[in-house]
């Protein structure tokens, strides 16, 4: 097999800029469809409260299936092989959390910003610190979520560069400056198709040239990447059934139940039922485009099984195979790789529009309202859009500053994982643990995305053997160089006059195989030390007192169905002092705009001067009731 030299013909750049056009006019056309209602804050930045659960499930769907995402997942496959595929339960794992316990608690609260829920359950401060952590990860990475996937794209396909970079920051900002977040989630839905089309070509392509995924699939499996049978306890393994169900599920409950990327699509469904139905099926959209991500990395194998590209050289990374894969095989049929290069670009530009629409409205709501109270919904929009463009401008700067970081895009792209596990513990400080305080609280986040950090670049440090890698053997012995000789002969090379010693490498640490902990472990590492923290702080500076909580910021768990077997007084003593009744249920529940007054007590919980809107549940008529869990 020899390397393969081929660019994008006329008809690619001609269905690459079809994609881009198409995005653009949704924005138009919501603009122009919701012009009567351009002042109106809640429409532009939550769609009316209006939305059916379907669109919605596809723009979650789109909204974290980046590019990154596009071309990493058949890469693992391709290196590592199977073991990513339990991923699938971790998302149903997650959906049901979500479904079951945030989705209900921000909902009922009728909030904008996920983290105003922090200043009603604690304080302002923990409010910004929230709101910081969010805009600084996001920042970071769109930034990458921009540049990386361009610059893999233009190194095999020869797609310039900074053009692809533009493009995309500015298009996003376009039609998400113009049409909102329904034109947001109107155009993940197109995306998102795109993403599955590009993804079937590749399979079907690959598959004729194969004689079928049947064949495919024993070729992987003799090359030993169909393998889903390690079940070590051991922390230090990359991918096991055990790292992947747990620190899987914290990672992803941190994306899917804290970040205001995703809570803002649930908080903006017509009711209750329509929120928890687009996050179930939202679980089913991204199983599904992994496992079709990981039968495009299984063909990418088959056919490359005894020439890898990457060992070779002829790919500077393995993000970078499959473009490479698809100019291969796609290169005879005009606009297919355009195809292939649009489902790329579509992840990056639903990632991209969906994080500068949630970055504008959590600093609309949580930095500028709480100092300027008085705005009008005019100025609300206009704000908006201001900030839409601002964040916009910040994610180009970043993947322009990305281009001279190196090494550092690795610890951007892991930095998920060390956030996720600490917000998930704020969060639930917040509405199952009603003795923590604000100093808890505050003292707990902060020092487990510390400890985090410090795990994550120490792990670089002393990065992990391939004993817990586990990167799997790649050939190069059927790979054609042209004239160069793949051996080399020893009788041409000089004898060196000097000899040469190679210094022994020092032994490594004891605290190296802490280090060595699978990147999987950060979010739960990062989760108990912030639990325990929070703990420890709010016992030393005085907790909260349960019975003093306002409504609605805190979850009767155990009045859940599923604990119905638990003895009635058992239950009673679980809701440690909180007051659940009916009266404070139903103020909640009952209208549209209900009004409740909070104000910060002396340990930072809220009880007046808050002006929060309650939503119904009861939109449509199929969702006119809401069960209550706090039944006894």
């Amino acid at each position: 097999m020899e390397e393969v030299n081929r660019s994008f013909g006329t008809w690619d750049y001609v269905v690459f800029a079809l994609l881009f056009v198409i995005s653009a006019s949704i924005g138009l056309f919501f603009a122009f469809r919701n012009r009567k209602k351009s002042n109106d804050a809640q429409e532009y930045l939550m769609g009316g409260r209006h939305m059916h659960a379907v669109p919605v499930a596809f723009s979650l769907t789109a909204g974290f299936l980046s590019a990154i995402t596009v071309l990493g997942t058949p890469s693992e496959f391709y290196v590592y092989g199977t073991m990513f595929t339990y991923y699938c339960f971790v998302y149903v794992i997650v959906g049901i959390v979500a479904s079951e316990i945030y989705i209900p608690l921000f909902y009922n609260l009728g909030i904008t910003s996920t983290y105003e829920y922090l200043e009603l359950r604690f304080n302002k401060y923990v409010r910004v610190a929230g709101t910081t952590i969010y805009i600084i990860n996001q920042v970071l990475y769109i930034g990458i979520v921009i540049y990386a996937p361009a610059l893999a794209l233009n190194e095999v396909t020869g797609l310039d560069l900074w053009t692809s970079v533009i493009v995309t920051g500015v298009v996003c900002t376009f039609y998400t400056t113009l049409g909102g977040l329904k034109a947001v989630i109107w155009t993940d839905v197109f995306q998102c198709t795109v993403m599955v089309v590009g993804f079937l070509a590749v399979i079907i392509q690959g598959c004729i040239r194969l004689g079928g995924f049947g064949n495919v699939w024993k070729i992987a499996e003799r090359g030993g990447r169909v393998d889903f049978v390690h079940f070590e306890g051991d922390p230090r393994v990359r991918h096991t059934f055990w790292s992947i169900l747990t620190g899987g599920t914290f990672l992803w409950t941190g994306i899917y139940c804290t970040t205001q990327t995703v809570v803002q699509r649930y908080l903006c469904c017509r009711s209750l039922n329509h929120a928890r139905l687009s996050v179930y099926l939202n679980a089913v959209g991204v199983a599904t485009i992994a496992i079709l991500a990981g039968m495009a990395g299984l063909t990418m194998y088959a056919y490359y099984v005894e020439c890898d590209p990457f060992s070779a050289g002829w790919v500077s990374a393995t993000d970078q195979l499959m473009p490479y894969f698809v100019m291969d095989i796609l290169y005879e049929f005009p606009g297919l790789p355009g195809v292939f290069l649009c489902s790329t670009f579509s992840g990056t530009l639903s990632t991209v529009s969906s994080g500068i629409n949630a970055m504008a409205a959590v600093t609309l709501e949580d930095y500028i309202k709480p100092i300027k109270k008085d705005l009008s919904q005019r100025a609300e929009v206009w704000i908006s859009k201001i900030l839409v463009i601002f964040f916009g401008g910040c994610c180009l700067a970043m993947s322009a500053l990305a281009s001279n970081l190196g090494g550092v895009l690795n610890a951007a792209l892991s930095i998920n994982g060390m956030i996720s596990g600490p917000m998930v513990a704020l969060f639930t400080m917040g509405w199952a643990f009603p003795w923590i305080n604000s100093w808890g609280a505050l003292s707990g986040v902060i020092v487990g995305v510390g400890l985090a950090t410090w795990v994550y670049i120490g792990s670089t440090i002393y990065p992990p053997s391939n004993e817990f890698v586990r990167k799997l053997y790649l050939s190069t012995e059927s790979c054609e160089y042209g004239n160069i000789s793949t051996s080399i002969n020893y009788t041409t090379i000089a004898p060196s006059a000097t000899p040469n010693f190679t210094l022994p490498t020092p032994p490594a640490p004891p605290i190296a195989d802490w280090y060595a902990m699978s990147y999987l472990y950060y979010g739960v590492f990062g989760f108990v030390a912030a639990l325990v923290v929070g703990h420890i702080v709010s016992f030393a500076t005085g907790w909260q007192k349960p019975s003093e909580l306002p409504p609605g910021v805190t979850i009767a768990f155990f009045d859940h169905p599923v604990f119905g077997w638990v003895p009635r007084q058992a239950r009673k003593f679980l809701r440690c002092g909180v007051q659940y009744n009916e009266a404070e249920k139903s103020n909640l529940k009952s209208e549209k705009f209900d009004t409740v007054s909070m104000k910060s007590d002396n340990n930072g919980s809220v009880d007046t001067s808050k002006d929060n809107h309650a939503y119904s549940a009861d939109t449509d008529s199929t969702d006119s009731t809401v069960k209550d869990y706090t039944k006894l």
